[in-house]
């Protein structure tokens, strides 16, 4: 049987304060006034002050003034409508949102939504329904990102070839670990269906600006004239970091046309480019494996560029990326 609370209204705090004054228990007063002493026991902890003027003092006015503050400024409950709920999944669908970026770009919409606990909860409820109502979104839960066991990898020795004059990111200044600068880049391939097609990915470590290129080859030199074509469009790039697959054997090109320093990881060990490999799981929620770049328009991958560029982090107090990459853009031209 659920138990059923009534509030205290200002006659029963009257009789509180009385019967405090009077040196009666909580369990006393409880009884004399017909309610729980737990009751009793809250509302005192709740409404007699610890320090400063009337200190430890139970005042009955003051007591049901608070409770009415309390009342007034607590969250409303708000209905899951039809409307949020058809907006969810078009974020979910098309912009690859998680429930917590649907909520909170619900906030920054200043549009009443409800919370990402409410969004999964009702996610997985229409997973399991047989409901009509709840069959046009009984897949959503598709959408939703799922850990997966990844086998843990060491430093073993590479035996895919050998690129000439690489640097170990050992060697990689300090500063590029903090994160607070513009142009330090973390590069990577997103292979294609039977690796017969690829995605050229860069990622900048401090605003996760991102860019995404399609690739008509993995010729290194191809390759190389790619990332040098793109980069001179941004603000000027301090390093690089690569993964030791040959196609980026031309980095010392890259370094002399961009005037920077080039990185390489350590051979098996994604966590040294734990950033793009991030992105690279953003990427692939749009473009899951198995995906044939050669049937994926240009158009096409930059909108999802565009869309990633425009998507909150958390990180960023749910900025975007583009949103960072201007404001810094900004404060560097009024230091210059």
């Amino acid at each position: 049987m659920t138990k059923k609370y009534n509030q205290l209204n200002l006659e029963q705090r009257y009789k509180i304060e009385a019967y405090i004054q009077s040196g009666k228990s909580q369990t006393e007063i409880a009884l004399q006034i017909g309610v729980h002493k737990s009751t009793i026991c809250r509302e005192m902890k709740r409404n007699i002050p610890q320090r400063g003027f009337g200190a430890k003092i139970y005042v009955a006015n003051n007591a049901q003034v608070k409770t009415n503050k309390r009342h007034f400024t607590k969250p409303k409950h708000t209905s899951f409508s039809l409307v949020l709920k058809n907006q969810m999944e078009d974020w979910l669908i098309k912009k690859r949102f998680s429930p917590e970026l649907v909520s909170e770009e619900w906030k920054r919409q200043n549009i009443k939504g409800v919370s990402h606990e409410c969004i999964y909860q009702y996610i997985w409820h229409c997973k399991h329904s047989n409901k009509l109502l709840n069959k046009s979104h009984k897949n959503l839960y598709k959408l939703l990102k799922h850990s997966k066991r990844r086998r843990k990898r060491g430093n073993y020795k590479d035996s895919r070839g050998l690129i000439l004059n690489r640097i170990s990111i050992e060697k990689r200044p300090k500063i590029v670990n903090e994160r607070k600068r513009y142009g330090d880049l973390e590069v990577d391939l997103i292979m294609g269906k039977n690796h017969k097609s690829a995605l050229l990915v860069t990622v900048d470590r401090c605003t996760l600006m991102t860019t995404i290129d399609k690739l008509e080859g993995k010729n290194a030199s191809y390759i190389c004239n790619i990332i040098i074509h793109r980069m001179k469009k941004f603000m000027q790039i301090k390093t690089m970091t690569f993964d030791n697959d040959l196609a980026f054997c031309h980095h010392q090109k890259i370094a002399n046309a961009l005037n920077i320093k080039t990185y390489f990881t350590r051979p098996y060990t994604s966590q040294d480019k734990g950033t793009i490999e991030n992105r690279n799981g953003v990427i692939r929620m749009f473009f899951p494996k198995k995906t044939d770049f050669n049937e994926i328009a240009k158009t096409e991958i930059k909108r999802v560029e565009n869309e990633i560029n425009n998507r909150p982090i958390r990180k960023f107090g749910y900025k975007t990326p583009n949103e960072v990459y201007l404001q810094l853009k900004v404060s560097v031209a009024l230091m210059s």
